[in-house]
């Protein structure tokens, strides 16, 4: 096991802690693997009734997978990338299909894998510190571990809004959007663990500790959203958008505009294609996509833009929407020669 995720049995619960605080509590290999394991060995001890994931540190749940990883394997060919992936995505469907209540402590930046850990469970609580994004398209990616699945079932387009701006959500727009299922104040998450492992219902000890998030900036634009986000093109989305003319409607035009040509146009496709799918088909599909990604450029100089150099000046090829020819898109989402992926 790794000292990188930390497994316990307190009382009546499976406690989970992400303890990579420096790293923000990315994913990596070990994690992931150990997740797994674990996961699989509780579901067979009647001792634990329910498990409980939080995380190290005061600044974020999971800030997603490890990225540099992902790259460099990508760069060498070796087929890391692909097998972490596939692992990662398995244990997402293991979560998303676990036997027993599994609670989610979202407190802080949870983005990316953070997501796929959490977002699929049945339980998932929001505080004031939650900062939650599924922001890939800004790296030449895509809204992955799940994203295809969930992000079109949230109300209205917010899932479309979301998939293809990367915007932020606080605490009590997360717990607005649906992604989070219950709010509450962070210095209340240990009377949640302790509650649980005392042994009481989950759903008692989650709805006695909920708190009114109070005022949620998104509900204000919902229906602005809707209007905005309903073409069925990227191009019909920045159309709307210029057309509106509107304060918000100029910022998420702008923000569309710095992403990637081809993963805006791939994460469109996806969500489309994930709002009619099943969970594991729609996570086959991401796989699919995954290994398109890695063949590209975009990813890398994503990478390097936003994360490596810092420089927030990531030269796409193609460059423009207009670019980016829809045969290209329909390759991403054909079978692979290899053989899909599998749960």
């Amino acid at each position: 096991m790794t000292e990188d995720v930390l497994f316990e049995i307190r009382g009546a619960i499976g406690l989970v802690t992400l303890n990579r605080p420096k790293a923000l509590n990315a994913l990596n290999v070990p994690m992931v693997d150990a997740m797994r394991a674990k996961l699989a060995e509780w579901a067979g001890d009647d001792a634990v009734k329910a498990v409980v994931v939080t995380a190290a540190g005061d600044k974020a749940f999971c800030a997603g997978g490890d990225i540099r990883f992902l790259t460099e394997s990508g760069k060498a060919g070796d087929g890391g990338a692909a097998r972490f992936w596939g692992d990662e995505y398995r244990l997402n469907t293991e979560i998303k299909r676990y036997g027993k209540p599994y609670v989610a402590l979202i407190d802080g930046i949870t983005m990316g894998g953070g997501v796929g850990i959490s977002v699929h469970a049945p339980y998932r609580v929001a505080t004031e510190k939650t900062l939650f994004a599924m922001p890939e398209t800004g790296i030449g990616l895509f809204p992955d571990v799940g994203g295809g699945y969930f992000l079109p079932r949230l109300a209205g387009r917010l899932g479309y809004y979301l998939g293809l701006t990367g915007a932020r959500l606080k605490g009590a727009d997360t717990y607005a959007a649906g992604v989070a299922t219950h709010y509450t104040a962070a210095a209340n998450l240990p009377a949640i663990i302790d509650r649980l492992a005392a042994g009481e219902a989950v759903e008692a000890v989650l709805s006695d500790i909920h708190q009114d998030p109070g005022s949620a900036p998104l509900d204000a634009l919902r229906t602005e959203i809707d209007r905005l986000f309903a073409a069925d093109t990227v191009e019909g989305v920045l159309a709307a958008l210029d057309a509106d003319g509107g304060d918000f409607a100029k910022a998420q035009a702008a923000a569309i505009r710095t992403k990637s040509p081809t993963s805006l146009k791939l994460t469109l496709r996806q969500l489309q294609e994930g709002a009619r799918l099943d969970f594991e088909d729609n996570m086959k599909v991401e796989f699919r996509l995954g290994q398109y990604v890695l063949k590209g450029k975009d990813f890398y100089e994503g990478v390097r833009a936003v994360i490596v150099d810092k420089d927030q000046a990531p030269k796409w090829s193609p460059a423009t929407l207009a670019e980016v020819a829809e045969a290209e898109i329909d390759s991403a989402f054909q079978p692979l020669a290899g053989g899909d992926w599998a749960p």
